[in-house]
This record gives C-alpha cells, structure tokens and sequence, in this order.
C-alpha cells in the first residue's frame, strides 16, 4: 500500500510541476492543490471528530496558511520598506550616483550597478523593486554601449544576490527548518560570495567578447517619485536593516521598522506620515503575490511533514541523505537544475517540504539549509517562471528562455564551489 501511496504523491509532484512549466497551472494555485493532494493521498482524513487527529482541514489548511507567518511579516515589512526608499528618493540617488561614478564606458557601468542594485534588494525585493530599478537602470546601461541582455542579467544577478542577503527572505529557512535566525545570517556569507563572484566573471566574459552597440531609450513613465538627489547620509539607509540582522542579530521586523524610521529621519521629506501610509498600502500591494506562496508553502509544509507522509516517503528521502562529503556535492551540485522550475530544490516551490523532510530524516538542518540556498541561487536567477524574469524579458525584448540558457552553467559553476566550501565547514 505504501508503494502506491508513494507513487501517487510523485504523481501529483510530477503534474504539478508540469502544469507550472506549461504555464497552465500557476505556483500560488499548484502549492495548495498538492498539498491537499498529497495529503489526500497518504490517508489523512479531511476531517475528523477526534480533536487530536491530523485532518486536512485543520493542520494542512488552517495550521498550515499560518506556518511561515515570520517569513510573510518580513516580507511585508521588506516590501514597505522599499516603497519608503523610493518615496523619499533614496533608490533614485543611489543609481544616479553609480551611473555618474561609472560614466558611460559599459563594463565600470555594469558592475557599479551589480554593486548598487544588490545592495538596493538586499534591503527590499519583490517584482515592484525590479520593476522601479530596471526600468531606470537597463535604459542607462543600454546607451552606455551594454547589450540588451547583459543588462538585464546584471539585474537579474543582483537581484539573486540581494536576495541572499535579504532580511525579508531569512523568515523562509527560519520557518522551514526551524533554525534560529543567528544560524541562518552566519551562512549568508557562504551562500552569497561564489554568485557574487560569477556574477562578476559573466559580465566582464560577456562585455569584453560583445560589440559596443549604443541606442537610445525612451524612459517609461513611473511613479511621481522626489527628483533631487537626497542629502548623502540618507543613502545609507537601505543597509540599516541589513547590518542590525546579520551583525547584532536583532529580529526581522525590528530591523526594517528602524530602517523605515532611519530612512525618514535622514531624507526628511515633507510628508512624511503620507510616505509611511502610502508605503504600507503600496508595500503589502507589492508583495501580496510572495506572501500568497507563502501561504502555499506553509500548507505544503505541513502537508509532507504529517507522520503519514513522512512514513511513506520516508525510504526514498533517506536515500537522498548524503553520507559524506563528496556525495553532499555532488547530490546536491548535480541535482541544483531541479531548482528551476519550481522543483522539488525549490524554496519557493517543492524544496521547502523536501528540505525539511530531508532534515527530519536526520541530515544535518544546517548543512539541508546552505545546500537549498545555493541551489535556489539558480532559480533566483535563471527560472523562466519568475515573474520578475518574465519582466527583464519582455522589458529588454529577450526570450526568457535565452537568459535561463546564458546563466545556468555559471550559477551551477557557483553552487558547486559553495557546496566545495560549505563541506569543509558544516557537518554532513
């Protein structure tokens, strides 16, 4: 019985993930339809009169939509915060100083905004972010002489490596594998550097072997937003948040709320309780569509965790549990490309409950949390069902699939080395 059970739980992966890939099944739909599924599946009752029983309704549903309530906090708070940064002006000075530091040869142009734009989404990400700062930097960088698809991979890089680094986005493994949040910050580092790195060898590769090729761009209309360049000290405040997480350890919600007052305080505008107001309703706006995935994973969650999934998984997870250093590399370096579209290494899709089956069946939490981080860095970057990736494409007039292509070796190469160095350091 267990075998058909099994079966039947990889079915419903396995259509799930085709749907999303066919793009006849969005990831906000397919994460509750599976976890209702599976757990279906696997013998759980929708409901039962026992109170203690595990149903359908109350634990996958109901306990599950409020499972990643820290991840969703962080990120509604992210996401006000960044609307914050753009009200004030400070996202619009900080580009206009990178492009002004850079001039207008392509590779200093480049990389200045590789620079800048990670630490822009370290501080706030989501589709609206992208959406403010490429349209602004893609346009520069184009008629500076960079392709069209070089600069919207910077954006696409920086974006992946603002993401690590995102206090916003932490609350996922916080959530996920139950590590508290020092442990998460004190592997950023690891995480983040090789994609950083790539990162930096893709451009120069792809700049210095291309032709210079300069046009013109017409800037969309945006947001009425400030003109003038802020005071100075008021651009550091989209690391505020950023250096009380990672170097004192201060709680998520916290951090960002000191960001959004620091960021006040220093750019003074005029109105400032009509930039907060607005920023909260435009904010949870922004990021309404990550905080419903949430929601979705969350149920999934708890859908894989149940003691009667978990009994019937349970042989094939521990297959996949590495047993030493060697098969932790090669397990999860060969098997990063299942992290695009939303596959079973996904955070954002199935790897939030593979993970964190993984880590119940007795790998190492820390070891299940870098290796899940270094291969959602491919997805982060190269997924054609991102939505922020489905923007660069039409934005730049690229085939979505043409960035996936130009990227993925690259990153793999940099989840390889992280996983390399993550061996020697975390217990396997």
């Amino acid at each position: 019985m267990e075998i058909v059970q099994a079966i039947g739980i990889f079915a419903i992966f396995a259509v799930c993930v085709v749907l999303m890939m066919m793009r006849k099944l969005p990831t906000i739909l397919a994460l509750p339809i599976m976890a209702v599924g599976i757990a279906l599946v696997a013998g759980i009752p929708f409901i039962s009169s026992d109170a203690e029983a595990f149903t359908v309704a109350k634990d996958v549903l109901e306990s599950g939509s409020m499972r990643m309530s820290t991840a969703i906090a962080g990120l509604f708070f992210g996401g006000i915060f960044g609307k914050v940064l753009t009200k004030v002006g400070v996202t619009r000075t900080i580009i206009r100083k990178a492009a002004e530091l850079a001039g207008d040869k392509p590779l200093p142009i480049a990389l200045a905004f590789l620079v800048v734009c990670s630490l822009i989404f370290a501080a706030s990400n989501g589709l609206g972010m992208v959406i403010l700062v490429g349209t602004i930097i893609i346009p520069i960088m184009i008629s500076a002489g960079v392709s069209p698809m070089v600069a919207g991979a910077v954006l696409l890089f920086s974006n992946g490596i603002g993401v690590t680094f995102s206090v916003g986005t932490l609350g996922v493994y916080i959530d996920t594998l139950g590590l508290p949040l020092e442990t998460v910050t004190a592997y950023s580092w690891m995480c983040g550097i090789p994609l950083m790195v790539i990162a930096v060898v893709w451009i120069v590769f792809y700049i210095k072997r291309g032709t210079k090729t300069r046009k013109a761009w017409a800037m969309p209309a945006s947001e009425p937003v400030a003109e003038k360049n802020v005071r100075a000290i008021a651009l550091i405040s989209p690391i505020i948040p950023v250096v009380l997480v990672f170097a004192f350890s201060m709680p998520l919600v916290p951090s960002i709320v000191i960001g959004i007052v620091a960021a006040l305080i220093l750019a003074t505008p005029k109105n400032p309780v009509q930039v907060v107001t607005g920023s909260v309703v435009e904010g949870i706006q922004d990021t309404a569509g990550a905080a419903a995935l949430m929601i979705g994973i969350g149920m999934t969650l708890n859908a894989v965790m149940a003691p009667q999934v978990a009994t019937v998984l349970q042989p094939v997870i521990s297959a996949l549990i590495p047993t030493n250093e060697v098969m932790f590399v090669l397990i999860f370096g060969l098997l990063s490309v299942l992290a695009i579209y939303r596959g079973p290494l996904n955070v954002w899709g199935l790897g939030s409950g593979v993970v964190a089956l993984l880590a119940a069946s007795g790998m190492n939490p820390v070891a299940a949390m870098v290796a899940l981080r270094l291969d959602s860095n491919i997805q982060s970057v190269c997924d054609p069902t991102n939505s922020h990736n489905v923007w660069v494409s039409d934005f730049t007039k690229i085939d979505v699939n043409e960035y996936l292509k130009k990227t993925i070796l690259w990153i793999m190469v940099s989840t390889f080395v992280g996983l390399i160095v993550a061996s020697f350091f975390v217990a396997i």
